[in-house]
């Protein structure tokens, strides 16, 4: 009999012992929930107040992505977060750059991109063989890079802001549509515009109308053709329509058929582009995005046109850093020196 209350008292030890720990686990699980919860509760109001804007920065022009993000902080009282893109060498050069710069007070995230994605997905003949760089390609994986915001804007390198993000951040994007960008044909109008030989404007511009793979999308040569220089972007539709991948496809397309390809109309990454967003996209003011300043350095827009002017893009051969260039006052007074002294203006006023 003592033998069995013994045995009891040991059970109903036990017994009690597991209670215990199981309220503890409860409780304890509780509370990290509720924590994880308060911490995450403040982030979808902290994210709303944030511009996140992409730009790349490539070893050998990292300078250019430096003037742009120095005039777009300058020209804003807006929370800007910089996602500063590049390949894994030059990661720490860029973060050196802005922390040892006057740009070390802005918010700003370095991020890899991994070349490896496109493998397979590039043709290597090319007339500009720059155009082939991994980071060119950046702007068709931006679900991949920026997880956490509902609308980001894209700016290629060779641009100076001299508006106000906020106002581009603020294009209204159509329901069902992914992006946003600027009409070839809303192109205001350039002195010496014959100077302009080659420039493209349509389609026919950048697809090769003689392959049967291109006369059956049913678009028509002449369809004004748009710029991706400068993109805003919504990431939930890119996602819901599988952008990425519908360009993805149209890249490896391209390898098989050549298509496309920049010896036509000078973007590699613009073709893929112009086929998937066809029809399907909305756009910005022409203002924002004022391009072909580097097309000749023989033309050249009116001054008063120029001050006007929300953003200014380098587009083409002509870059304002280097020689011969034009409207380079415009992008020298952006500059922000390279600290360790690698990066040299080569245009002629300096």
């Amino acid at each position: 009999m003592a033998l069995l209350r013994k045995i009891n008292q040991v059970l109903l030890f036990f017994l009690i012992v597991t209670l215990c720990g199981i309220l503890y686990k409860k409780v304890h699980k509780g509370t990290v929930l509720k924590k994880e919860a308060d911490d995450d509760s403040g982030t979808p109001e902290e994210l709303d107040d944030e511009i996140p804007v992409v730009i790349c920065a490539a070893a050998g022009r990292m300078g250019a992505a430096m003037a742009a993000i120095n005039s777009i902080y300058s020209n804003t009282d807006a929370n800007i977060l910089f996602y500063v893109v590049g390949l894994r060498n030059t990661l720490s050069r860029i973060r050196k750059w802005i922390e040892h710069s006057k740009l070390r007070e802005i918010n700003f995230k370095v991020v890899e991109f991994n070349p490896m994605v496109l493998k397979g997905k590039i043709r290597p003949d090319s007339a500009r063989p720059e155009l082939l760089q991994p980071l060119n390609f950046v702007r068709f994986y931006l679900p991949l890079l920026i997880h956490q915001h509902e609308k980001v804007i894209y700016l290629d390198d060779d641009v100076i802001v001299q508006g106000d993000i906020q106002e581009l951040y603020d294009t209204t994007l159509a329901l069902g549509h992914a992006a946003a960008f600027s009409d070839d044909c809303d192109l205001p109008s350039l002195q010496d515009r014959h100077r302009l030989v080659g420039l493209q404007n349509t389609y026919m511009g950048f697809l090769d109308y003689r392959k049967q793979t291109i006369k059956d999308l049913g678009i028509s040569p002449s369809t004004c053709s748009f710029n991706p220089g400068v993109i805003v972007a919504n990431m939930t539709e890119w996602k819901h329509q599988r952008i990425t991948k519908q360009l993805e496809r149209w890249m490896q397309k391209n390898v098989e058929e050549n298509l496309y390809s920049s010896s036509m109309g000078g973007e590699v990454a613009t073709s893929p582009m112009l086929i998937v967003f066809h029809g399907k996209y909305s756009t910005i003011n022409p203002l924002w995005h004022i391009r072909h300043l580097g097309w000749s350095p023989d033309t050249r827009y009116s001054e008063h046109f120029l001050q006007e002017a929300k953003l200014l893009h380098w587009n083409g051969r002509h870059k304002p850093w280097d020689f011969p260039s034009v409207h380079n006052d415009l992008w020298d007074s952006w500059f922000v020196p390279d600290p360790a002294g690698i990066f040299k203006l080569r245009n002629q006023n300096s």
